[in-house]
């Protein structure tokens, strides 16, 4: 029977170390010896640019101006249409921003559901500022929302594995 040919020490790479690890020093597999990841490093995939927050920065702010300029009708500028311009734009923006964080936990029909009905909401809130009835504004909004779940589901559908 032949002797294995061992290669010089100063030629093995450190992979050689690994089949030589006693069985009390080998890890689980698929296990780190620095331990489990902290979550603030299981959050950073989700994080947002400041890019992204920015953007939904602009959308709250065009969205609590729109909304004062529709309650405003050409009219002066009072309190009441300023603290509904802040707080219809503070909760679009914190809307979004909570949607765009978890979005991806969410399967697709979900996450389009979810979408079209931030989508209606938002333009069917919009619409009741004009004076209309409550019924046509919800009408809007819910037109308007089923028309964003169906453009974002076809979207998903087809763009997703």
């Amino acid at each position: 029977m032949a002797t294995p040919l061992r290669m010089p020490a100063h030629h093995r790479t450190p992979w050689h170390r690994a089949s030589r690890v006693s069985a009390r020093e080998r890890l689980p597999q698929g296990s780190s010896r620095y331990g489990p990841p902290h979550s603030r490093d299981r959050d950073r995939g989700h994080r947002l640019s400041p890019l992204a927050i920015g953007s939904l920065l602009l959308l709250g702010i065009g969205y609590g101006g729109y909304t004062s300029a529709i309650a405003r009708s050409g009219g002066a500028a009072t309190y009441r249409q300023l603290a509904l311009a802040l707080i219809s734009g503070a909760v679009l923006a914190a809307l979004t921003f909570a949607l765009v964080r978890v979005q991806h936990s969410l399967i697709r029909e979900v996450r389009a559901a979810a979408w079209g009905t931030l989508t209606g909401c938002a333009v069917g809130f919009l619409y009741s500022l004009t004076g209309q009835s409550v019924l046509l504004s919800t009408g809007i909004g819910l037109v308007l929302g089923v028309s964003a779940f169906l453009v974002l589901f076809y979207l998903y559908y087809t763009r997703e594995p």
